[in-house]
């Protein structure tokens, strides 16, 4: 089952750059007081070296003379940790092969929960969304986007399960496949026997993964050993060199926490197998598990479309790091993530236009343009349509203040500012005048007249050809209109700087 999806919401989208809306981050230094002034370094010899040991303070030595080497007091050695040393870890982590980079295509897809949350609120208003804030917005969290994965044909991709981990190298996920897939197939129980007896002074740890094995000397202890090094090492190492990776502890906690341990037997049962067969351990349903459920788990593809949340958490090393990589790259310029945006707002009924530098947005109406020099047009209308097209972005307080009649009544007021918010919404709901998320308004663009070429002397052939017109057929898709933009203009283009396509000035939003 995938993961419950966070609704993406619009309420926190702001036409701003990243780093304005990021909160300022505490004074890490506020109590640094500085270092202390040091001596400094002495010389090999000189004057300063004497003048330095004649300051010191004599020495208070004993009155039977100076002290041999051997009766000087001596430092007690700490005493050295028997359990996992941070050390090897790391000696561990530097032996491992680094992550070599795979033949992998990246891109990302919004998805389909959130997206559809997004166009409902965007239809439910009548202000205009930045693409490009829109596509950052997805982005962010990976509850909000999937990741689809291509590769060459002749390294194909593996997947466990319809919608399971996925890895370049189909033995990473049969080493976790069991570990991810247990509860669907196995019904897991553990019981309490009686202490066990005897008299133990020390038990076997793994460095590397801290599970206690048990005395040496038991019975059960080369079994575990050797389960524990096949379900975890096997691929890392051999059997010699993990060997090398077992302490034995005699700190008595540590013993005792191993008896306890030891009590707690754990049984494995079949799910949906009638009769159900019972397993002793992991390592015998692992087993049965490989045999039976496997083969049919995994399956193989070029092409594969995973959660975001998955993508953060896959076994491959490399292809999560190929992943990472193009996350990175795509927050800082989103034309990926742009397009695929664009695509579904426009099957969704919404309009895609072009303003403020040729920036990308999107409003549930059809922008027009309005011709408000001609005679008929009311003076509230008129008033609001010039103060728009004199001082583009303006906000809704600062167009109340402008137009409020000078020394009039409060009633009278109150009453104006009423009948200038109709006449707004009225010309926003109509596409007259746009509303940005920011709470900024503006005109729409006014399409440019097209070009008049002169008219060009046609050849003899061409003029006695009959029934041929002068100029051709603009397709509808090409054809003028106010609100659609051209077709050439229609594409996605590639974003230079996530600063300059979002920089424009705006005060607080109110969506």
């Amino acid at each position: 089952m995938p993961p419950e999806t966070t609704p993406a919401d619009l309420l926190d989208l702001k036409l701003l750059p990243a780093w304005v809306n990021e909160p300022a981050r505490p004074n890490d230094y506020a109590n640094f007081e500085g270092e202390e002034e040091q001596s400094p370094r002495r010389s090999g010899g000189g004057p300063n070296r004497n003048r330095d040991r004649d300051r010191r303070a004599p020495r208070a030595r004993d009155k039977g003379g100076p002290r041999s080497r051997d009766d000087r007091p001596r430092r007690p050695r700490p005493e050295r940790s028997e359990g996992p040393r941070e050390n090897d870890r790391h000696r561990e982590r530097e032996r491992e092969e680094p992550i070599k980079p795979i033949a992998v295509t990246v891109r990302f897809l919004p998805h389909a929960p959130a997206l559809h949350n997004v166009i409902a609120q965007i239809k439910e208003g009548s202000v205009a969304y930045s693409v490009f804030a829109l596509a950052r917005l997805f982005l962010e969290k990976p509850e909000r986007y999937d990741v689809r994965l291509t590769t060459p044909e002749e390294s194909p991709l593996h997947q466990l399960g319809e919608t399971g981990a996925v890895a370049s190298d189909r033995r990473i996920l049969e080493s976790s496949a069991f570990a991810s897939t247990r509860d669907d197939f196995y019904a897991v129980e553990v019981t309490q026997t009686e202490p066990i007896k005897g008299n133990f002074t020390n038990v076997a740890r793994c460095r590397l993964s801290g599970t206690l094995l048990g005395p040496t000397n038991h019975h059960n202890y080369q079994p575990q050993l050797r389960n524990l090094y096949e379900a975890r090492f096997s691929r890392r190492m051999s059997f010699a060199d993990y060997q090398k990776q077992i302490d034995v502890v005699s700190d008595p906690a540590v013993v005792e926490e191993w008896k306890e341990q030891a009590r707690s037997v754990t049984t494995y049962s079949t799910k949906n197998v009638e009769p159900p067969i019972t397993f002793a351990n992991a390592a015998e349903a692992e087993r049965h598990f490989r045999q039976t459920h496997l083969p049919t788990l995994l399956r193989s593809a070029h092409e594969l479309t995973i959660d975001g949340v998955l993508s953060r958490r896959l076994p491959d090393r490399a292809l999560g790091r190929a992943i990472e990589d193009a996350w990175s790259a795509e927050t800082r310029s989103p034309s990926k993530m742009m397009q695929e945006l664009a695509a579904a707002l426009r099957q969704a009924a919404l309009v895609i236009f072009r303003h403020r530098r040729g920036m990308l947005f999107v409003s549930p109406i059809r922008l027009r343009t309005f011709g408000h020099e001609s005679a008929g047009v009311s003076a509230s209308i008129n008033g609001i349509l010039e103060k728009v097209a004199a001082a583009p972005g303006i906000h809704r307080k600062q167009l109340a203040e402008q137009l409020a009649p000078a020394g009039a009544e409060p009633a009278d007021l109150e009453k104006a500012k009423l009948a200038l918010a109709s006449d707004l919404h009225w010309l926003v709901s109509e596409g007259y005048v746009i509303e940005f998320n920011d709470g900024s308004l503006d005109l729409p663009r006014a399409k440019p007249p097209p070009a008049q070429n002169p008219a060009e002397e046609k050849p003899a052939a061409a003029a006695d050809a009959p029934n041929e017109s002068s100029a051709p057929v603009q397709p509808i898709e090409e054809r003028s209109d106010e609100s659609v933009p051209e077709k050439e203009e229609t594409e996605i283009p590639a974003v230079q700087s996530p600063v300059e396509a979002i920089s424009e000035p705006a005060d607080a939003p109110t969506v």
